[in-house]
């Protein structure tokens, strides 16, 4: 206890939030997987995917037909091609800077949640959805949902390091706000593409959000030790 409370004193506020946003994002997840495991949360979440089908036909989605083609649109943001394309592309950009660590920093922090996403999809192992027909391709177990977790993951490291850039401190919360937003809208696709329940979602963003925020304070203490490179001016 000697150490730790110094340590805790000299952190900002920043890092505290972060600190304590990184617990309840593990809380929360260990909270779903057990009532997923249990069966506890299963009524809810079959209830909800009819929520958003045609009560007079389940085969098809509420709202007007073209919302359908928006959800797959917005679905793929959180595919695999689309967030390879988007790490590649500010990859590109680091390289191209020179700053080398912090681009090995940024394929860290990717890889190793898409790893994370794996390894936990083959720990659980739940079925998908079969109350509702999917909307959309699936070859994966359901939880957690690899399009929430790895969106999460993806946006929110690159609109952290977009933040970081910049000075104003209203273009870091757009930075950070469209992070959110695109996760966000990922995560509900998946409900309305009936291939996700709205608790793979939820664990999803919990892991995904708890994994971002890690890397990004690995990323802070590096920097301040000189180890990475500051990728504001």
């Amino acid at each position: 206890m000697g150490k730790i409370l110094p340590w805790l004193r000299s952190l900002d506020l920043v890092v505290l939030l972060s600190l304590a946003a990184i617990l309840a994002g593990v809380w929360l997840f260990i909270a779903l997987a057990y009532g997923v495991g249990a069966g506890s949360t299963q009524h809810l979440d079959e209830q909800l995917l009819l929520a958003l089908r045609n009560p007079e036909n389940r085969e098809e989605p509420l709202g007007p037909p073209w919302l359908a083609d928006v959800g797959r649109d917005l679905t793929a943001f959180g595919g695999v091609a689309a967030l390879c394309l988007v790490t590649v592309a500010v990859a590109g950009y680091l390289l191209i800077c020179r700053k080398y660590r912090a681009l090995l920093l940024l394929l860290a922090a990717t890889l190793g949640g898409l790893l994370l996403s794996m390894l936990l999809k083959d720990l659980f192992d739940r079925p998908r959805p079969t109350v509702v027909p999917h909307l959309s391709y699936v070859s994966t177990s359901s939880f957690p949902s690899g399009h929430s977790m790895l969106s999460a993951v993806v946006y929110l490291t690159l609109g952290s390091l977009l933040a970081r850039l910049v000075q104003q401190r209203g273009l870091k919360i757009y930075f950070l706000g469209v992070a959110l937003l695109l996760t966000f809208l990922v995560g509900v696709s998946r409900v309305y593409m009936g291939v996700h329940y709205p608790t793979d979602i939820l664990a999803g963003w919990s892991a995904g959000l708890a994994w971002a925020l890690l890397c990004g304070l690995v990323a802070g203490w590096l920097q301040h030790r000189g180890v990475v490179e500051k990728t504001a001016a």
